[in-house]
């Protein structure tokens, strides 16, 4: 396959040629960046590529405060927060919630010192300092908390981005700096903006998450509906997939996903986020749950005569977002020791026909491979992780390979709508389309799928 490839770069060269002389080929990558700014009245940091923008408001407990991709803004900031800072002394233990993303430890609860009472503490508003680690090819900053004496911990978070593509890379460090042996997990919670885009004042309709269920989970119906009604019309289980279309309910849905990734799709304009971490199978998970999302809004409470009423609707109280949240095992930490959890995003764009994800990107209309004559027709609706361009391998009934064709230029901020027509030997059965990004690299493929006839025969 190596030789064939090389024969085929050599044939395109001349095409790539002409194309980006026409701008059909994306202009090479620039350096990635790192610059002070001020967001929202608060100082910040932020990290830039050609395709994202990251601020970072080290202040805030280290939060990245917003993730903007190809002009799009992801995260919920809290606007009754906006500018300003009340540090864990003066919140008196409250929890000020500023929005963005952060991590924090798990389990939550008052009963004892192994849970997190999710007050405002060093862990979560405190001071983080920020520091350049690296920038050009790859930026990468670091963000150091304070000790936080309630639980033990101390945080630092390292967070990078290439010169390349849109992925956004975190590696969250939990130091136990006491002298005694700790228990906790780590939790990655990211606060996504759900008001409508037009209209700020409603909600988003067409707003949707997704994480595949555990074929043997521990839940009785594939998740537990940890807080809020059991009955939520949020909630359904299709295709092996736990999805939310998100409702003004508040409720906190847990599911013990070991697929490793969650997706949030935004089926009013199109854009979508992939968060990955690595599941260990067979260890303790908080609750069993790998995977929690939380959708803030009213709830269902009981007056001083036990009448049920809703709570308030109130923006400024409840405000439009809902938290994807992925945990790590409960780890036990002797003084001293580190445990890091790794996590991965990936921005792209996808519509209301969500159907899986791979490591190359997300699938809509799966791909579909249709034999017509000596031609065969290959179709589907995907959105990727890298720049690059499609190919298709063929496949004979033997299994070997029976060549590699080129199909189409790819990138991150563009929905990829594949229609292509190939010509194809006979014994070609089945056919796999893989992104191979611009370092030549293959990120692996959107599909594979026998060739059917048009009566629908292999």
């Amino acid at each position: 396959m190596k030789s064939y490839r090389f024969k085929v770069a050599l044939a395109l060269s001349a095409m790539v040629s002409m194309a980006s002389a026409q701008g059909s080929i994306p202009a090479p990558h620039s350096p990635c960046q790192i610059h002070p700014m001020v967001f929202d009245g608060w100082q910040a940091q932020e990290v830039t590529n050609d395709w994202l923008r990251l601020t970072f408001v080290p202040q805030l407990g280290g939060r990245l405060m917003q993730v903007a991709f190809n002009g799009h803004p992801y995260l919920f900031v809290n606007p009754q927060y906006k500018g300003k800072y009340v540090s864990p002394a003066e919140a008196a233990g409250r929890w000020i919630n500023y929005g963005g993303d952060k991590i924090w430890p798990l389990p939550e609860g008052n009963d004892d010192e192994q849970h997190w009472a999710g007050a405002s503490t060093e862990l979560d508003d405190g001071s983080y300092a920020f520091t350049i680690l690296s920038q050009k090819e790859q930026c990468t900053v670091r963000l150091e908390g304070p000790p936080d004496p309630p639980t033990g911990l101390q945080y630092t978070r390292e967070i990078s981005i290439g010169a390349d593509s849109p992925e956004i890379f975190f590696h969250a460090i939990t130091r136990n700096f006491t002298g005694h042996t700790i228990a906790w997990s780590v939790q990655s919670v990211s606060q996504y903006d759900l008001s409508n885009s037009k209209d700020p004042s409603q909600y988003n309709h067409d707003f949707w998450a997704f994480t595949p269920v555990n074929p043997h989970s521990s839940y009785l119906i594939g998740y537990h509906a940890r807080d809020g009604l059991a009955n939520d019309p949020s909630y359904s289980v299709k295709d092996g997939l736990f999805r939310i279309n998100w409702r003004y309910l508040e409720s906190e849905v847990w599911i013990d996903s070991t697929a490793g990734w969650l997706a949030l799709v935004d089926g009013s304009n199109q854009y979508a986020m992939v968060e990955k971490h690595n599941y260990v199978e067979g260890a303790p998970y908080p609750g069993k749950a790998s995977v929690i999302f939380y959708k803030n809004g009213p709830t269902v409470k009981l007056d001083a005569q036990g009448v049920p009423y809703l709570s308030s609707k109130n923006l400024e109280e409840t405000p439009y977002y809902m938290e994807a949240e992925l945990n790590s095992p409960m780890v036990v930490l002797a003084p001293g020791e580190t445990y890091a959890m790794d996590t991965s995003w990936f921005p792209s764009r996808m519509g209301r026909d969500f159907h899986t994800v791979t490591d190359a990107g997300l699938v809509g209309l799966p791909l579909a491979a249709t034999r017509d004559g000596g031609n065969i027709d290959l179709s589907g609706s995907f959105g990727v992780f890298f720049p690059g361009e499609l190919e298709a391998y063929l496949y004979g009934k033997d299994g070997a390979e029976r060549g590699l064709v080129p199909l189409q230029s790819v990138s991150p901020q563009d929905e990829v709508e594949l229609h292509h027509v190939i010509a194809a030997v006979k014994d070609v059965v089945r056919v796999s389309v893989h992104l191979i990004d611009r370092n030549d690299v293959d990120r692996g493929a959107l599909g594979e799928v026998f060739v059917s006839t048009d009566n629908g025969g292999h």
